[in-house]
């Protein structure tokens, strides 16, 4: 039995306009449990971005409960929830924010050296897993040296270097054509398959189809929660 990896109760989110509230979330509850492949679906606007930058920690929400791997979120100071976003969470974005100045291999070191990981141990996991994203060889090369798909390639590998619970992708194949878009969806695919747990944002159906599990955001409420195979 699965065990759940994710599990949102009630959550609200507002922000204040002036004199005016807006509401972003409503009440969404949510489960996710350990392995799952899920797309976060909506138009702009639904609050999809916002619900996964809670899930991702990167925001929190103004009320409801939010616990991870059985650890309630809103108890953790804010070191901790950055120690938590390290070594759990893997951030994969559709802009790859890969520092410029660094090489493939030194992009994919940083979430260990924030972790305070060895040099030498830096550079053997970082290699092992940009040959696991079949990029080894371009680990010398600048980002500006590489294509969109090879960028992307070096973004998953260093969202999995620490070897996290969960894989946050959003809009990962938003600055990609067709094609690369879809080796890059191969790769996540197979990586579910491996037992990594992927949530994802994306506004384009077919690649929410590699998906195992759709939800659909409408002004901040979930309307559609359904599995392939049929509906939860």
């Amino acid at each position: 039995m699965t065990k759940p990896l994710i599990e949102i109760t009630n959550i609200n989110k507002s922000y204040q306009n002036g004199d005016q509230e807006l509401r972003v979330l409503k009440d969404i509850s949510l489960t996710i449990d350990e392995g799952e492949f899920v797309a976060i679906m909506g138009p702009s606007g639904s609050g999809k971005s916002t619900l996964m930058n809670i899930i991702g920690l990167l925001d929190k929400p103004t009320s409801g409960n939010y616990d991870l791997e059985g650890q309630e979120v809103d108890s953790l100071g804010d070191q901790e929830l950055a120690k938590v976003r390290n070594q759990q969470i893997g951030f994969v974005f559709q802009q790859f924010f890969l520092l410029a100045k660094l090489n493939a291999l030194q992009n994919v070191e940083l979430p260990l050296i924030y972790a305070g990981v060895s040099p030498s141990k830096r550079r053997e996991l970082s290699k092992q897993y940009l040959e696991k994203v079949e990029l080894v060889e371009r680990m010398h090369h600048l980002p500006s040296e590489l294509s969109g798909g090879q960028k992307q390639r070096v973004a998953i590998a260093r969202a999995l270097v620490n070897s996290p619970a969960i894989i946050l992708a959003d809009e990962p194949t938003g600055a990609l054509d067709t094609k690369t878009g879809a080796q890059i969806m191969d790769l996540l695919t197979d990586l579910n398959r491996e037992g990594k747990t992927i949530i994802m944002v994306t506004h384009e159906p077919e690649i929410a189809a590699y998906a195992t599990r759709q939800i659909v955001l409408r002004d901040g409420v979930i309307t559609e929660d359904t599995r392939k195979g049929g509906e939860i």
